[in-house]
């Protein structure tokens, strides 16, 4: 009969044993790979398995510390059973920054446990006192050297009771102390760490109010395109409507080879204006501006203008070129070649984009074209712009985005970054974890009640919720939505309801959005029919027909309620008609708001709303008044089953806000 040798037994020993284990911690994005997405000054959800073998008590704390600092914050995380933790954590400022979720035995709150059992079935240890005090003791130095001198003597007084004897007394004082006593400091040595990172931005980047016009479409006057004068004479129109964010197209000098006309021709004719996305002319490129919008004087005054009414400009960041663009000439290396040594055309077969040259983001030139394109968002930056809507990012690689956001953001945090990739869901969300701040979502093509339902649970939950923020618009230059071609009026407020009482961040394409346009280009076309991407537009924003003061309510409401501010708290209500859809967003006590929307555009429907009384904060059976937003009445409602019924011909949804009760 044979053994092992002793030596090797020893060796296969481990150095030391962990008596506490950390697993499925969050927010974690791909193992680590990706930083989870925070707001500044907002609490942020961290939780974690934390569980040790035996009976022991495990504590656990969360930690955060920014980039660069050596101070750590610390805040508790309590027992949510099932040896699973949870706590909050408020990252102070912009950028990226540290959670550690760290977890111990307690052996005070363990010791406190079993001697309550022992003094309860009167069977006393012998060395409990003993123990308890040494305990008592521990704790008490450990919270004079975290400077709570206060709370370590009042420890030290517990101490000294232990040492003459264990009564229920004195463990109800410990119990009273609670954990303060274990989280005040916790031990250094035996702690097991699990460390993740994250990023925190601006409150812009979870609450945004966006309204796009192309700057050539802005003029008052019939016989002249738009300038950007034009348009900081709109800014008090835009403002006026709740908006924060102006997002403009590219104001960049458009080129006139392989010009786009009217309709999206492949021939244009004498004054027609081409597509703004085929950039760059003899008069400049990417960091230029327009001749015919103006200067870039009068881009700097429209920022600042723009400030002075609480709005930000949102620049368009299409990297892309005309075949009239600077650097076709400059650097034809940047740029695709086919056998013959022309340049490629932008291509999505079976349409082909004579007017535009993509880039060849893997040209052996490609650190001098990378800096050049980070120079770029770096030129417009200290012109003050600090948001870029970014054009069809899921055609460049990867690796790019990920290499100038990282750069842009090391500079300036609090740069924001749009996604408009409206792609495969992956892509979707590789580009969110890669660093964008928001990105489109395929809200545009929801329309059923039952697809609504399951596409916003989606959108708030796990895991895409720690890194993807969705921003929906119910219209584009690009989409006119079938569901805003054959409902009217009714069908664009709803569209407008449910993007802006189901998501925290939304835009719309105006004026065309408010004046109500719905006529495609074509029969099962998204296109519009003139569309301004190739022609210049007058709008008369004074129309009857405009919901612009639908429109002015709807972002009241969301400036004055914070539950329509962010995408948490967001619950579906069942409703008894499927023309319905009801749901609430709830931030927290007396702050809930109630959407309510017909999906019927044509008729009148009616039904029972079956409320859930504890995702709107209340008991149920509880009655309780609402005020619509919408049309400022004031409604009684009950914390249960209400019937209503909604006509589009006058108000086809209800946003109700619940009064605060005492």
């Amino acid at each position: 009969m044979s053994t092992e040798p002793v030596a090797r037994i020893h060796r296969d020993l481990p150095l030391q044993v962990t008596a506490v284990v950390i697993e499925n911690a969050q927010p974690v994005v791909d193992g680590g790979r990706f930083s989870a997405k925070a707001i500044a000054g907002d609490p942020l959800s961290v939780s974690a398995d934390v569980f040790t073998h035996g009976h022991d008590i495990v504590r656990a704390v969360a930690r955060t510390r920014h980039s660069g600092a050596r101070r750590w914050s610390t805040a508790p995380m309590h027992s949510d059973g099932n040896d699973r933790f949870s706590g909050t954590v408020i990252p102070q400022t912009e950028g990226p920054f540290e959670i550690e979720i760290s977890g111990c035995v307690d052996e005070l709150a363990t010791w406190a446990r079993d001697a309550r059992r022992r003094v309860e079935a009167r069977r006393p240890d012998p060395f409990e006192a003993e123990v308890g005090a040494r305990l008592l003791g521990e704790a008490a130095a450990a919270l004079a050297s975290s400077g709570a001198s206060e709370a370590a003597a009042r420890v030290d007084e517990l101490a000294a009771l232990a040492k003459a004897a264990v009564t229920t007394k004195l463990l109800n004082a410990i119990a009273k102390a609670g954990g303060a006593l274990a989280l005040r400091a916790m031990p250094a040595v035996g702690t097991v760490a699990y460390r993740m990172k994250a990023v925190a931005d601006r409150p812009r980047a979870a609450f945004s109010t966006w309204y796009e016009l192309f700057p050539r479409s802005a003029s008052s006057d019939p016989r002249r395109p738009g300038t950007l004068i034009d348009v900081i004479a709109r800014l008090d129109y835009v403002a006026g409507l709740g908006f924060d964010v102006l997002y403009l197209p590219p104001v960049h000098p458009i080129g006139t080879t392989a010009r786009k006309g009217k309709g999206n021709k492949t021939t244009a004719h004498a004054g027609d204006v081409g597509s703004p996305w085929a950039i760059g002319s003899a008069a400049g490129g990417h960091t230029a501006i327009a001749p015919e919008l103006g200067t870039l004087e009068d881009f700097d005054a429209l920022v600042g203008e723009a400030a002075a009414r609480g709005l930000e400009i949102a620049l368009d960041l299409a990297f892309q070129c005309s075949p009239d663009h600077p650097w076709v000439s400059e650097h034809p290396e940047w740029f695709g070649h086919r056998p013959d040594g022309s340049i490629e055309c932008a291509e999505n077969p079976p349409k082909r984009y004579e007017d535009i040259y993509p880039i060849d983001f893997s040209t052996p030139d490609r650190e001098a074209l990378w800096r050049a394109l980070a120079d770029v968002v770096f030129f417009w930056t200290k012109h003050g712009v600090r948001i870029f809507r970014v054009d069809n990012p899921h055609t460049k690689p990867f690796a790019f985005w990920e290499w100038l956001i990282g750069e842009v953001k090391r500079e300036i945090p609090e740069v924001l970054f749009l996604s408009e990739a409206f792609t495969r869901p992956k892509v979707m969300h590789r580009l969110a974890k890669l660093g964008f701040d928001q990105s489109y979502t395929y809200f545009t093509w929801r329309n059923s009640k039952w697809e609504l339902e399951e596409y916003f649970r989606e959108l708030t939950s796990t895991p895409g919720v720690a890194y993807f923020r969705p921003n929906v618009w119910p219209n584009t230059p690009d989409i006119l939505a079938e569901s805003l071609q054959h409902g009217g009026r009714p069908s664009f407020i709803t569209r407008l309801v449910l993007a802006a009482g189901l998501c925290a961040n939304y835009g719309i394409y105006g004026p065309l959005f408010e004046l109500c346009w719905d006529e495609p280009a074509a029969p099962f076309s998204e296109e519009y029919r003139h569309s301004e991407k190739y022609e210049v537009h007058h709008h008369d924003l004074a129309d009857k027909s405009s919901i612009a003061a639908v429109i002015t309510r709807v972002n009241a409401a969301r400036r004055a309620y914070p539950a329509l501010q962010r995408d948490t708290g967001l619950h579906f209500h069942h409703v008894d008609n499927d023309q319905i859809l009801c749901w609430s967003k709830r931030s927290g006590a007396g702050d809930c708001v109630i959407g309510v929307v017909n999906l019927d555009p044509k008729w009148a429907q009616s039904g029972f709303v079956h409320l859930d009384a504890g995702a709107i904060g209340l008991d149920p059976g509880v009655d309780f008044a609402v005020n619509d937003a919408l049309n400022g009445e004031r409604y009684s409602w009950v914390a249960g089953e209400n019937f209503l019924k909604l006509d589009p011909k006058s108000m086809p949804a209800h946003l109700l806000a619940i009064e605060a009760t005492a």
